[in-house]
């Protein structure tokens, strides 16, 4: 007896229906909310990370994620060289790199 009256207390109120509609609006709602707030700026730093990536060339001074600094000595496909100190260079994957520094 004590779960019937559970079970009514979670039901739609008495004499009217929920719109079923609403559920739909809310799923779309919440679908546009979760893209402009986090699918769409990962995508666009993604973009601008390639971009970075693509437009590395010798001489360059740029920072990896493990924040080595270092100048570009070479490039190859997936590969850079770095020079870190006068004749010591380490190859690092292109996608580690993170940053181009100015001057």
């Amino acid at each position: 007896m004590f779960w019937i009256s559970e079970a009514h207390a979670m039901a739609s109120p008495p004499g009217g229906q929920s719109n079923p509609y609403s559920t739909i609006i809310m799923l779309v709602l919440m679908f546009g909310i979760f893209y402009f707030l986090l699918i769409r700026p990962q995508q666009k730093r993604a973009k601008e990370h390639k971009q970075l990536v693509d437009g590395l060339k010798v001489g360059d001074q740029i920072v990896t994620a493990g924040g080595i600094h270092g100048k570009v000595a070479s490039v190859q496909d997936n590969i850079v060289s770095l020079e870190v100190a006068t004749g010591v260079k380490i190859r690092v994957n292109r996608s580690s790199i993170v940053s181009v520094e100015q001057g």
